[in-house]
């Protein structure tokens, strides 16, 4: 595979051409009576025109046929992708799932879209108001079909196996241990190369962006420069049986039909990109005096709700990292909270809960629910000499963290067949050291 090229920073105003055709960018306005090669300019939107100039996103596209061409969009299987948050009963309790089963290629071949899974989610996409988190497990390449999603932005977790992505914008090779975010409109195709499995949250109603740093500085966490961009590739190409395009709509999925790549984008330029980030280059930030900072700190991207301070969805990272707190019990401490938790693990074994919780699987700790370290990390954690000493060495554990209350589809609760329905017992072994007489 040849190296990709990317374009650093986030949020950029950015141009690129694909260099076969140098020149490809119009001179000095956006929408030309004729275009260079005689190419069409398409605009997309990620935002109201008449947003402020600090949250306006949009792109322009010179492209060899428009994407208006293609015959009409029909209903198609929705597999296990659903938005309908009533299907299954409320259920409060402490959830954990085991890692999620790809089935073998020679069993049931499945792309990313068929490989689909919605695990929870809230809100409803005709209001724009919601998230959802899916699993993806999938054993095969999109071939002559792309993606894309009316909803919402998709931010893509890869677990196991490396993805391809072809853009409208150019390629992104997105790895185990990074990330990569396609935003509402994009259309997409991903290549794998094997059994593939990862998470995706799905936010409808806002745009991904950089946590706010306040008292933190103007440096830390995610650094705008080290999120990339890929820069503009093109194919001219007919396709004699038919391309398949698959748009998300209304939480339902639609096929159209066209004899072309919509991947013909010879040239572009805007601020409104799909992009990736490698999780290793997160700063971290710690307490280095006692107790613990809030886990906000280890904030990555985060999609503002309408009030402030409150997220429709932050996601956030546990990456490696020293702990020195003194007199402090180190481990995530005992919570109840406001917002809803669900957790995944990409490599490695998390602090809290060593056993059990395993990468590719998940959990969810619903709003108000109690959760923190098992009896074993409890015992150990409590016992421990506080030196100085690295924690989650090797190991990435993430969370998406929602001011939604969370409902758990019917696949996730029985169809997947992966629940944990012995989670409840890492706490059963906690016991009482209250000494009324010991201070």
């Amino acid at each position: 595979m040849a190296q990709l090229k990317y374009m650093p920073g986030f949020g950029n105003e950015c141009v690129s051409e694909d260099p076969r055709c140098p020149g490809a960018l119009p001179e000095r306005q956006n929408n030309p009576q004729v275009c260079p090669y005689g190419l069409y300019a398409e605009q997309l939107s990620g935002s109201a025109f008449t947003c402020p100039r600090s949250t306006n996103k949009r792109s322009w596209l010179y492209r060899i046929l428009p994407s208006v061409c293609h015959k009409p969009f029909k209903p198609m299987d929705q597999g296990h992708l659903t938005h309908n948050w009533d299907e299954a009963e409320a259920d409060p309790n402490q959830l954990r799932w085991k890692p999620f089963e790809i089935p073998r290629a020679s069993e049931k071949k499945l792309d990313f879209v068929s490989g689909l899974h919605t695990l929870c989610g809230a809100g409803e996409p005709k209001s724009r108001n919601g998230i959802a988190i899916h699993i993806f497990t999938c054993n095969t390449s999109m071939i002559n079909r792309c993606f894309y999603n009316s909803d919402g932005d998709f931010l893509i977790v890869p677990q196991q196996g490396k993805l391809l992505i072809t853009t409208e914008f150019g390629k992104l090779l997105v790895e185990p241990n990074e990330i990569c975010v396609i935003q509402q409109g994009m259309r997409f195709s991903v290549e794998v190369f094997g059994e593939t499995r990862g998470y995706v949250l799905e936010v409808y109603g806002a745009h991904f962006e950089l946590p706010d740093l306040g008292p933190i500085g103007a440096n830390g966490l995610a650094n705008p420069r080290d999120f990339l961009v890929p820069v503009a590739w093109y194919e001219d190409c007919q396709v004699a049986g038919g391309y398949t395009v698959i748009s998300k709509y209304q939480g339902k999925l639609f096929s159209a039909q066209q004899d072309f790549s919509p991947f013909n984008v010879v040239a572009w330029h805007g601020n409104y990109t799909p992009y990736k980030y490698n999780l290793d280059n997160f700063m971290v930030i710690n307490s280095v005096a006692f107790d613990h900072a809030d886990p906000s700190i280890f904030t990555v991207l985060t999609a503002k709700s309408t009030r402030p301070g409150v997220a429709l969805a932050d996601f956030v990272i546990f990456p490696p990292r020293w702990g020195v707190a003194n007199n402090t019990f180190r481990p995530p401490y005992y919570h109840r909270n406001c917002m809803s938790e669900f957790m995944g693990l990409i490599k490695g074994r998390y602090e809290a809960k060593e056993e059990g919780f395993q990468p590719g699987g998940g959990s969810l700790h619903s709003m108000m629910t109690p959760h923190g370290p098992d009896a074993e990390c409890f015992e150990k954690a409590s016992k421990a000499r506080l030196a100085p000493e690295r924690v989650a060495e090797g190991t990435m554990a993430f969370m998406f963290e929602s001011s939604f209350s969370l409902a758990v589809t019917t696949w996730g609760l029985k169809t997947s067949n992966c629940l944990d329905k012995t989670y409840y017992k890492c706490w059963e072994l906690l016991k009482s050291h209250f000494n009324p007489s010991c201070k």
